[in-house]
């Protein structure tokens, strides 16, 4: 979030506060981080109507991993190791023997009780690993070992030796970081994260890896949309572009643990964006009732690619190739929020601008993993599309995407954000 905002003040966009009234102007272009892990950005067309809708792109901007605990310091036989939880769904063996690093926010003491002092920090270096057992000692590791969160993912951060405090070295290594006093430390909110780097693969340079491919590759191309959008229309190329909606990103947080949350999808805090957005226009509850019926939602997040290893895993017809284009998702039950309208509407608008697609459906007999798409859509109706690149590898400490794919991605947003009837 803070790299997104920090690509929308380059680009022209004017920061609003959340918890305070808007008045906005015509053709201009604003974001707003509500709660600091949520982001929206948005567009206003240089004439306001009672008939203004939306075009929103959403995204999540958590990705599975391990979290830091508050009492986080541990030892054993000198060993000195942070006591952590899983966020999220993660497959937890890609997580061993692997540099890792620690980021989030560090809370401190403030003058406002109400408000303390937040601080963001990233150590940027491989600081913990949690090792693999050796096979001399697990025999049967390669039949298949399940791995116990409390007690196999504590990493190792170092040995102890005479200078370190034991029950408070993790604190004192945040204060040192931070520069500030470890008394003045009051909470943190701390993950661990792969530091690898992406890089390209392939015969021809086909395949994207990574960590994190879930969900930045969505929060990417809405970036690159809404930006390109707004590139155009300051080039007064209204010949090419239809300035007539407001054109909005919604990057959440927590989809990867259900989304219920105040900074999450499933919670008031969009129809609240809605609202201040209306009476930013000195527009009545009325016309805004009437745009969000009228407004289109693509709910942006990845999908399952075809594995060629396992693809009894798939539906036996309806399959999603990496590099075959963006991916429409579809399911009976829900999970994913489409309808036919919606679809064959963003079929429509591939067409017309040549952007590759294809469509997933799981097997009858397995299920998959829900979006923020239909619980969105449950607070504020409007006609929604799951939508997303293809994966394999979901939900590992590093994935495997399409380059291509990636590409398609942003032109269909761009698109979608461009062309408004």
């Amino acid at each position: 979030v803070k790299k997104c905002c920090d690509i929308l003040n380059d680009n022209g966009f004017n920061e609003l506060d959340f918890g305070k009234s808007w008045n906005l102007e015509p053709g201009c272009s604003y974001y707003s981080v509500p709660f600091g892990t949520t982001l929206f950005a948005f567009t206003v067309p240089r004439e306001i109507n009672e008939n203004i809708i939306f075009h929103i792109s959403s995204a999540h901007t958590d990705y599975p991993c391990l979290r830091v605990k508050p009492n986080a310091e541990t030892i054993e036989k000198d060993y000195l190791k942070l006591n952590v939880e899983a966020y999220g769904g993660l497959i937890l063996n890609t997580w061993l023997d692997r540099p890792l690093s620690i980021a989030g926010k560090v809370t401190l003491k403030s003058d406002n009780i109400y408000k303390p002092l937040t601080k963001l920090i990233d150590f940027k270096r491989p600081i913990i690993t949690i090792p693999n057992l050796a096979i001399h000692i697990n025999k049967e590791i390669n039949k298949g070992v399940e791995l116990n969160k409390q007690t196999d993912l504590e990493p190792i951060i170092g040995m102890l030796n005479d200078t370190l405090d034991k029950e408070h070295y993790f604190i004192n290594l945040i204060a040192e970081e931070l520069s500030v006093s470890a008394d003045d430390i009051l909470d943190f909110d701390l993950y661990i994260y792969n530091i690898d780097s992406g890089c390209k693969l392939g015969l021809n340079d086909d395949f994207l890896s990574a960590p994190r491919l879930d969900n930045i590759t969505s929060v990417v191309a809405a970036m690159n949309g809404l930006i390109g959008f707004e590139e155009m229309r300051r080039q007064n190329s209204n010949e090419n572009i239809n300035d007539i909606n407001i054109n909005l990103i919604a990057l959440y947080d927590n989809e990867e643990i259900g989304s219920r949350s105040k900074q999450g999808a499933d919670s008031s805090l969009t129809s609240i964006l809605f609202e201040k957005i209306f009476h930013g226009f000195k527009l009545n509850s009325n016309n805004l009732n009437n745009s969000i019926v009228n407004s289109f939602h693509l709910s942006v997040d990845v999908s399952h690619g075809l594995h060629p290893n396992h693809v009894n895993k798939n539906d036996p017809t309806t399959i999603a190739k990496i590099n075959n284009g963006v991916v429409l998702k579809l399911d009976s039950t829900q999970k994913y929020a489409s309808d036919t309208e919606a679809i064959a509407a963003i079929q429509q608008l591939c067409s017309y601008y040549d952007i590759k697609y294809q469509k997933f459906v799981n097997r009858s007999d397995m299920t998959s993993g829900s979006t923020l798409g239909s619980i969105a859509s449950s607070w504020n109706p409007m006609r929604t599309v799951d939508l997303g690149i293809p994966l394999l590898a979901m939900h590992s400490a590093r994935e495997l995407g399409g380059v291509t794919d990636q590409e398609e991605l942003e032109k269909l947003i761009k698109a979608f954000f461009i062309h408004s009837k």
